[in-house]
């Protein structure tokens, strides 16, 4: 298990942005960590009220944002606009390009989400946009499946070998993860602590695992927690 603490990060502060960067990205670069396996930004973005990104492109990315607080107004080139909300996650397949805008739907609160590239395993395919809601008793004590390569159980489709699950965990509640042969896994905790292997990981922090392992993520806290399984 190799420990990436929520400190260890880099860190953007623009005023109406305050950004934490997982992995290399912007400003921050580190070549220990550019990425890990196909998985390749994870940014906990915290936007103040009625500011955003204004209209930018992307092209032959998987671009998945789930928000923890606050809402998150989308709108595209391919004519969609929605507004995305606690427990609902977005997919946008930029394939052969794409532009978009994001902004804090709201005028008093901030919007608190995170956003996570993977990169796809077909490039230049057709640019496409999905959106789902996960209830609360989905997550709670369980791992719900919310992207895959094949879109299982009502998950996002994402154009790579990998499955992305959320757990919400009160304290005691365990969920179970197993890393097969020839696969990955990394663990994001995007609120609270959990315990993983007699490690605590706290809000921020992550765990990466390279070999078959049997884990067990036992909430010390409410937390809410991200497992990546690749390839």
């Amino acid at each position: 298990m190799d420990i990436r603490r929520a400190n260890q990060r880099g860190y953007a502060d623009h005023g109406w942005l305050r950004s934490f960067h997982t992995f290399s990205f912007a400003d921050y670069y580190d070549p220990a960590h550019m990425g890990f396996r196909a998985l390749r930004v994870i940014n906990e973005d915290r936007v103040q009220p009625g500011r955003g990104f204004p209209t930018h492109p992307h092209r032959d990315m998987e671009i998945l944002t789930y928000v923890l607080e606050g809402a998150l107004e989308h709108r595209d080139s391919m004519g969609n606009g929605s507004v995305i909300r606690p427990g609902e996650a977005q997919c946008l397949s930029a394939g052969t390009g794409i532009t978009h805008s994001e902004f804090n739907a709201s005028r008093e609160e901030i919007v608190h989400f995170l956003q996570i590239w993977i990169l796809p395993n077909v490039l230049g395919a057709p640019p496409r946009y999905q959106q789902r809601a996960f209830p609360v008793d989905e997550r709670r004590g369980k791992l719900r499946r919310i992207a895959s390569p094949d879109g299982r159980d009502g998950s996002l489709t994402i154009r790579q070998d990998a499955n992305v699950d959320v757990a919400l965990l009160d304290p005691g509640q365990a969920v179970r993860h197993v890393v097969a042969p020839e696969r990955h896994a990394w663990i994001h905790v995007a609120r609270g602590e959990v315990d993983v292997g007699g490690v605590t990981l706290g809000a921020g922090d992550a765990a990466a695992y390279d070999e078959p392992a049997e884990l067990a993520l036992v909430g010390k806290s409410p937390a809410e927690v991200l497992v990546f399984d690749l390839s």
